[in-house]
């Protein structure tokens, strides 16, 4: 790996935040103290041994990291090519990936005194990884959820209020996960003194973008190490699925100076990416602007006016991305492309079938295109994508797509 970072690709972001054009701090005067004593905080932090030291203990003790890197060998034997690999963070506790960065926001939010946790949450995920943490450590947890996404995702709506959180249902827009967010920052606003914002992707204001995806890292640190154990080599390919992107950034991150690892992302493609937008392909059908204090790519109109996506998967259902992606796909780093609901519930039946694996709806779409490419590539080829979340979550939505009926005996 190169030591010189005018050559590197984790350099970013710059003193301003930003990764290129993307990126920086688009908020209000009331939120800039926030912001800028969350940030002096974070530098504190990276460099204090007890902070990672409580930090591994946690990860290795309540989270259950390192997480598996599993040889799919029957989806490998049945695409005829690449040998696939999976990093089960699904394994993880709450089922998803989305504590490895809650638990560092929480231990910030305590050492900065704050007692109150707010969260935005898509599929459910990050609110559930929000209130599980805030219960390990005895503080008030509020989540807003679009009201679309409480329907949906019923489940975690009832695991979030389980473990002592308030759920909000958000009304505005669509109700899916922007409107969630725009409600939450709406909330620390008005709430400056004993509220912290744990904000679930790699986007936001400056230093959200970077410290998310410093605490994501994990993933991709942990896929190093354990491939060089099991192959004796770096992967010849990494795919994750990408909402905000917080899943891919951290695989994608330890990686970025292989230049020899290609670099996937996939986005949700909805009913198709054309002109209808029904999807939510910010970097395929989008082009840039600025949402939720970033500057990023967005789906929206001439006017400038964010539109709203559409995707069976609740989690990726957001009309923008996190901006270091968007960097990574102007300089040409990373691939990004995109998958339609009706591939991803063919890859979550092929997950079921093939490996004895329920998936999250997100990771299906990751696991759709590895089937589009494996077969074409040589058997000395070795892919890794990113099993992010389970599918417990989406058996009710599956169900429906599917045409089949759940009888609860409610």
């Amino acid at each position: 790996m190169p030591n010189d970072l005018f050559n590197s690709f984790m350099g970013g972001p710059d003193e301003r935040g930003r990764f290129g054009q993307f990126g920086g701090r688009f908020v209000s005067e009331t939120l800039m103290p926030l912001i800028l004593d969350l940030e002096a905080e974070y530098e504190k932090a990276k460099t204090d041994p007890i902070f990672w030291a409580e930090m591994d203990d946690l990860w290795k003790h309540y989270v259950g990291r390192p997480s598996p890197l599993y040889h799919a060998e029957r989806l490998t034997e049945k695409f005829g090519g690449a040998k696939v690999y999976m990093k089960r963070d699904e394994l993880n506790h709450t089922g998803a990936h989305k504590i490895n960065n809650v638990l560092g926001q929480i231990l910030l939010a305590r050492r900065m005194g704050k007692t109150r946790i707010i969260a935005e949450t898509g599929a459910g995920q990050h609110g559930v990884a929000a209130a599980t943490v805030c219960a390990r450590f005895g503080l008030e947890c509020i989540v807003y959820m679009g009201a679309h996404d409480v329907e949906r995702q019923a489940p975690n709506v009832f695991r979030m209020r389980l473990l002592g959180a308030k759920v909000v249902p958000v009304t505005s827009g669509r109700g899916t996960l922007k409107d969630a967010m725009n409600d939450a920052l709406r909330d620390w606003v008005t709430n400056v003194d004993n509220t912290f914002y744990c904000i679930g992707t790699v986007a936001g204001p400056h230093p959200y973008p970077a410290m998310v995806r410093d605490f994501q890292s994990i993933i991709g640190k942990e896929v190093r190490e354990q491939m060089m154990e099991r192959e004796g080599r770096l992967p010849d390919i990494l795919v994750a699925a990408i909402g905000g992107g917080s899943n891919a950034m951290g695989l994608f991150y330890p990686f970025l100076d292989d230049k020899d690892v290609r670099l996937i992302g996939v986005e949700a493609g909805g009913k198709g990416v054309n002109a209808k937008m029904e999807h939510c392909a910010s970097l395929t059908g989008g082009r840039p602007g600025v949402l939720h204090g970033n500057r990023t790519y967005l789906l929206q109109d001439d006017d400038g006016q964010i539109l709203e996506g559409f995707s069976i998967s609740a989690g990726l259902d957001y009309p923008g991305i996190g901006p270091e992606h968007s960097w990574l796909h102007d300089v040409g780093r990373a691939e990004y492309v995109s998958i339609t609901d009706v591939e991803a519930l063919a890859a979550f039946k092929l997950s079921c079938e093939a490996e004895g694996i329920i998936p999250a709806l997100e990771p299906c779409h990751a696991l759709a295109h590895v089937a589009k490419i494996a077969g074409d590539l040589p058997k000395d080829h070795i892919i890794v994508m990113n099993m992010c979340g389970s599918g417990d979550k989406d058996i009710f939505t599956v169900a429906k797509a599917l045409g089949v009926t759940i009888n609860t005996g409610a």
